[in-house]
């Protein structure tokens, strides 16, 4: 074969092998392809996606605390944008061009082909007008959806709010996409899939003005969307609301729970927000004046500030000392204004002696120490390390320095140091002594207990030695009860048999000469503990713990009051007011004068400076 032929079969072999290529790409687009009857399709049919509303929230009485209102975002889909009003757009929807111009540019730079969100959270009346212009704006549509509500204004750090999901959510969980919403603290975040529901899609024949014509394929393409379930929380509205008026102009907590059931009643951290500010358009500017707050109104000091317990952790250290046996209720210790050993002094201010009813009454430092003493060296544990480490088996029990395991995120596990701790941090190797760690006998030194742990402990008391995890939901629409963990009853190491014997002096700190008998609710048997947490070198917080009434408790409470100075100035007063409110629905009229004095007392400023 002549040179000549063999380049007519290359040059022929190369024509057919591009004609081949062709004649498949071809096949592809026109035949296995759906790429361009996807785009032929888009110029007809709209998709818009059917946000379900979310789940409503009932306080435990039936009153809303959460609904749903109206609102509309404005999608983009690049590719079939033509030209348009820039001016008459942003003035129908009060934005800047400069912000629809980049809005736009991400648009593009998300997807030529995919809807994208460009404003979001339009007013119904705003959305009313500019429905009778979207002819003008083709490529542009409308999405419907629903914002939260709030419409008592109360337990923002409770329900929480909803915000759009991040990158984070988008790869965690494929039901998301770019612009939804999601439930970013509280209940709307712990619940979230149950209250979010399924969204749905609609299929819609639109006219070259994107005006929609009516249903595409009779509605048979579509998916229904479906509600998100209703919750029932735990809380009192009426209490939980008391509870921020007595807490206004302070920084501080009150958490109440019902003992027999581990329900919360009311969680407050102070200062808090309205939660309708975290909703709409100014959600963001408002999130930042609030997360730039000096007071940080966004901090749950209910469940995530960590305080000493300070004399309220008596009744602890009184009943592991009785379930050990070196002490009975008869035990007499003597204070000589504190307790002496050498050079060290742990002050108190009482000059006699004292069994164990009425150290608790009048809160005896010294009478403390000893018991705390007493259980570290008793000679069955061969050593204060020993002791220490059979101290601190008990009091985890009572929910200390772990997390509780309730049905909100963020919760703190509070500090009992190990003996490890102690180890490399105090004794470094040398004999161990209880003096060094003296402090934890009147509940300072390194303990930190949350506020919430801190009412679950008034809840144990109560209850008489055991508790239920504490939780803020009470029912789930469709469901029976709540989850098996909230219905378990978790135990303390300490025998049923000693707790009557503290609870008389818990009772007798409401009667004279108690420390909080200036409290005392009358007709009501209430069982309580004052504290003063020292807070060097600023002044020190108040705190109270107790229940009510003593037989058959319906309430036990927590109160921290920072920059509070004692337990009987504000936290005894302000528990008291909230345990009459709930269990007598009113303040009597002889204890208005207390009332009026705890709302207003302004302690934000305790120091007095400009």
């Amino acid at each position: 074969m002549d040179l000549l032929a063999r380049r007519r079969y290359v040059i022929g072999g190369f024509i057919l092998i591009v004609g081949v290529i062709f004649i498949v790409k071809l096949f592809n687009l026109q035949v296995l392809s759906t790429t361009y009857k996807q785009y032929a399709t888009n110029n007809v049919v709209r998709k818009i996606v059917q946000y379900p509303s979310r789940g409503l929230i009932y306080d435990r009485n039936g009153e809303l605390l959460v609904i749903n209102k109206a609102a509309y975002d404005l999608l983009i889909t690049p590719r079939e944008v033509s030209v348009f009003d820039t001016t008459t757009l942003c003035n129908i929807l009060k934005i800047k061009k400069t912000e629809l111009e980049e809005k736009i540019r991400d648009a593009k730079e998300y997807s030529n082909y995919k809807p994208y969100i460009i404003v979001k959270q339009i007013s119904p009346e705003t959305y009313a007008f500019l429905q009778e212009q979207m002819y003008k704006y083709p490529g542009f549509y409308i999405q419907p959806r629903t914002l939260r509500e709030y419409p008592r204004k109360i337990a923002s750090h409770v329900l929480g709010y909803v915000g759009e999901v991040d990158d984070q959510a988008l790869q965690n969980d494929k039901y998301y996409q770019v612009g939804d919403y999601t439930g970013i603290s509280g209940i709307e975040r712990a619940y979230e899939n149950l209250l979010r529901g399924e969204k749905g899609v609609k299929y819609f024949l639109v006219d070259v003005h994107n005006r929609v014509k009516g249903s595409y394929n009779n509605g048979r393409s579509d998916v229904l969307s479906h509600l998100g379930k209703d919750i029932t929380s735990t809380l009192d509205a009426d209490l939980q609301e008391y509870a921020e008026q007595l807490l206004k102009n302070k920084k501080g907590s009150v958490v109440a729970i019902e003992p027999s059931t581990g329900e919360v009643l009311a969680l407050v951290s102070a200062p808090n927000f309205d939660p309708n500010l975290l909703v709409g358009r100014e959600r963001s500017s408002n999130y930042f004046k609030l997360s730039a707050d000096t007071l940080q109104p966004m901090f749950n000091r209910a469940l995530m500030a960590r305080y000493p317990p300070g004399s309220t952790f008596k009744m602890v250290n009184a009943l592991i000392a009785l379930n050990e046996r070196v002490i009975s209720p008869y035990t007499q210790f003597t204070c000589a204004h504190g307790y002496h050993v050498g050079s060290f002094t742990q002050r108190c201010h009482h000059n006699q002696a004292f069994r164990l009813t009425g150290s608790i009454a009048q809160s005896c430092n010294a009478y403390y120490c000893y018991v705390f003493r007493y259980i570290l060296e008793k000679p069955l544990f061969e050593g204060v390390r020993n002791g220490y480490d059979v101290w601190r088996e008990k009091v985890l029990s009572f929910g200390f320095g772990k997390k509780l395991g309730t049905d909100l995120a963020n919760e703190a596990a509070g500090f009992v140091p190990t003996s490890e701790y102690y180890e490399k941090n105090v004794f470094k190797g040398s004999r161990w002594r209880a003096l060094p760690i003296i402090s934890l006998a009147i509940g300072q030194g390194e303990l930190g207990i949350t506020p919430l742990q801190m009412a679950n402990y008034a809840s144990i008391l109560a209850n008489r030695g055991y508790y239920y995890t504490p939780h803020v939901v009470k029912n789930i629409e469709g469901q029976n009860g709540i989850g098996p963990r909230f219905l378990e009853k978790h135990t303390t190491l300490i025998d049923d048999e000693h707790f009557e014997k503290v609870l008389d002096g818990m009772e007798r700190v409401m009667e004279p000469p108690g420390t909080g008998w200036h409290s005392k609710i009358p007709g009501i048997r209430m069982c309580g503990k004052t504290g003063s947490v020292q807070n060097p070198p600023y002044i020190a917080h108040s705190v109270f713990m107790g229940f009510a009434p003593r037989e058959n408790p319906q309430i036990a409470i927590s109160v921290y009051i920072e920059n509070g100075e004692e337990g009987s100035y504000y936290a005894a007063p302000i528990a008291s007011l909230l345990v009459e409110k709930y269990i007598n629905g009113s303040i009597s009229q002889r204890r208005k004068v207390l009332e009026k004095r705890m709302m207003e007392a302004e302690l934000l400023n305790p120091f007095g400076l400009n």
